[in-house]
């Protein structure tokens, strides 16, 4: 009789253990999940962007005259003086001339020297019309002393002696035009001829000289060639004299004034230098975007305020993050910007308080880069959920996620 009530207790026991199991296999489980606590602390509003170097005085030097530019003395990196010798530039030589133009040119030559000839002999005519009309005058001048001729007859013979004068004169002048004709010509015809290398430096070539002293940027024009002048050669600056220059959203630049600090990484040193800002652009430009999308920019300028020992390896035009804090709040409730989600128009988050998670809406401040500043809705010390899932609902049983 025992043994049959034995057997009839451990029936009644399994029993129960299977419908208990059944009963807890249909209970919700507890969701695994990562928490963090509200914490106080300094938050800063930033507004991240790449930037690029640059020195501040560019001096781009150009041609002041066209010619042969030979090719220059110095490279990239290298150190120069204030009126340093960079270039020189040579006249450039003559065309060559086919036979046709040469011809021309002879046959140019010895027309100017049959004009000048032909100008000669009209001086000798215009001097020997002169000794003659003084001659007739000298006759005048006696005969009019004895009343033997009028007077008109004697102002005719002194007009006649001014007019030819005259005469002389102009053809005096007309030979020396021919003159200058002929070495004109003969100076086209020899000039191809001529060697430019044959003369002095002072008086074949057009020195190029730096204004400034600093440290050479750019080689624009390096080899020999012919250059029109004002052609641009070398860029030439100081490299103890950066600056950082960062296009930004026109949006976020109006937030921004002279005096915002910043600071810079991801410049390839160690650690951040800080600087500041020292102008903002008062006109923007249009970019457009990876995406495709125009965009309005506007360009800011900082300046590095930390000592060039630290920095003395940038140089111009390198890449470089620029992050500006526009606002900076100390001591105040903070909580991880995972944590948060959208609710409607507002901002919401999951707080557990034992076990269970209750849905909180949450007053924002500044938004950092990880964190976010709680003007109401937590206090220090409430335990929030990271990256909530859809699992996750007003009412959840969680736990925290273990490792």
């Amino acid at each position: 009789m025992t043994g049959t009530w034995l057997k009839r207790g451990a029936l009644v026991l399994i029993a129960a253990a299977i419908v208990y199991g059944a009963w807890a296999m249909l209970q919700p489980q507890p969701v695994a999940v990562d928490l963090a606590a509200v914490t106080r602390g300094a938050i800063e509003k930033t507004i991240d962007e790449e930037g690029e170097t640059r020195v501040r005085d560019i001096y781009r030097i150009s041609a002041p005259t066209a010619g042969k530019l030979e090719r220059l003395t110095v490279q990239v990196g290298d150190r120069i003086m204030k009126d340093q010798r960079i270039a020189r530039i040579r006249p450039v030589d003559p065309p060559m001339r086919d036979i046709r133009t040469q011809s021309e040119l002879i046959a140019a030559t010895k027309a100017a020297e049959a004009a000048v000839e032909l100008a000669r002999a009209e001086v000798s005519k215009a001097e020997s019309a002169l000794v003659f009309a003084r001659s007739d005058l000298g006759r005048a001048q006696r005969l009019a002393a004895n009343r033997t001729i009028s007077t008109k007859a004697l102002e005719q013979a002194e007009l006649e002696v001014k007019v030819k004068t005259a005469q002389v004169a102009e053809a005096r002048s007309t030979l020396e035009l021919r003159k200058h004709e002929l070495e004109s010509a003969r100076a086209r015809e020899r000039q191809r001829f001529d060697n430019n290398g044959s003369k002095s430096d002072a008086d074949c070539c057009t020195a190029v000289d730096s204004p400034v002293s600093g440290t050479v940027l750019k080689l624009i024009s390096e080899s020999a060639q012919v250059v029109a002048a004002g052609k641009e050669l070398v860029e030439v600056g100081d490299l103890k004299n950066l600056e950082i220059v960062v296009d930004l959203l026109s949006a976020d630049a109006v937030a921004i004034r002279p005096g915002t600090p910043a600071r810079i990484f991801g410049w390839g040193g160690e650690g951040t230098l800080n600087a500041k800002v020292r102008r903002v652009d008062p006109a923007g430009f249009t970019k457009v975007s990876a995406l495709g999308i125009e965009e309005q920019r506007v360009n800011v300028v900082l300046d590095i305020t930390d000592d060039m020992e630290k920095w003395k390896q940038l140089g111009h035009a390198y890449r470089v993050i620029v992050r500006i804090v526009t606002a900076r709040r100390e001591d105040v409730p903070l909580v991880p910007l995972s944590a948060l989600f959208r609710k409607g128009e507002d901002w919401a988050t999951y707080v557990v308080n034992d076990g269970v998670a209750h849905t909180v809406t949450i007053e924002p401040g500044l938004f950092g880069e990880n964190l976010v500043e709680v003007v109401k809705g937590l206090k220090q010390g409430d335990r929030v959920i990271l990256y909530p899932s859809d699992r996750v609902k007003e009412g959840t049983a969680v736990v925290p996620r273990e490792g």
